[in-house]
């Protein structure tokens, strides 16, 4: 007897926009941020405003965001901005931002000296390379994207738009995923603050179980 595929056809799948919170006060300190919850500039709460308008018009059935006020706050005045009521808003910890353990609070240039640019390069841009006590971006995308595949994913394969609202790498491990990226490819992602990013993604006959990285990418679009 042959055994039966697992893999679905899905006839719809739901557009994903990604916006990484507003400037806050330790990106403007040059700071390592991490899980610290520090709160947004009044820049930062500018930019959130403006990311809004570019959202207008767009209907989202929930939004995702992490334990982070910096991201919450963001989220709230974007969706003030896009004139989006009654959103519903699913918040984790698996969206936080990649913790950088003993570097938190620490000034970036001031560590650089300290511990030679070189190193601090290593802990900020390798892919697997952890600083000391906290993750890499390899530990990072190893929570985000279950969480990613199994909260947000069913939502986009029932035809309907998402928003999520987080952080530079959380949002990059996504981003791998979607985009297939290499681990070296990633490394030259840069997500901005507060700038939307939307996708669109094609009808997949073949999706099968293993979530994210099967998504067949249509369009990116940055909103800017």
């Amino acid at each position: 007897m042959q055994n039966q595929k697992n893999d679905s056809i899905v006839e719809n799948i739901g557009k994903l926009v990604l916006v990484r919170h507003g400037q806050s006060q330790w990106n403007l300190e040059n700071r390592f941020t991490g899980w610290v919850d520090v709160e947004l500039t009044e820049l930062g709460r500018e930019e959130a405003w403006r990311a809004g308008i570019h959202l207008k018009g767009m209907s989202f059935s929930c939004a995702f965001t992490s334990h982070l006020k910096r991201a919450q706050e963001t989220l709230r005045i974007l969706i003030d901005s896009a004139g989006i009521a009654g959103l519903p808003v699913h918040r984790s910890s698996a969206l936080n931002e990649r913790h950088y353990g003993d570097l938190q609070g620490l000034n970036k240039e001031e560590t650089a000296k300290k511990f030679g640019t070189e190193q601090v390069h290593l802990w900020r841009r390798s892919y697997d390379i952890a600083p000391p006590g906290g993750e890499s971006l390899k530990t990072t995308a190893e929570r985000v994207l279950p969480y990613f595949d199994g909260e947000i994913l069913p939502v986009l394969l029932k035809g309907e738009d998402c928003l999520v609202v987080a952080h530079g790498n959380s949002l990059r491990a996504i981003v791998m995923s979607i985009e297939r990226l290499t681990p070296a490819e990633i490394l030259e992602v840069n997500i901005p603050t507060a700038i939307p990013i939307l996708y669109e993604f094609l009808a997949n006959p073949f999706l099968s179980p293993n979530g994210s990285s099967q998504l067949a990418l249509k369009t990116k679009k940055v909103l800017e």
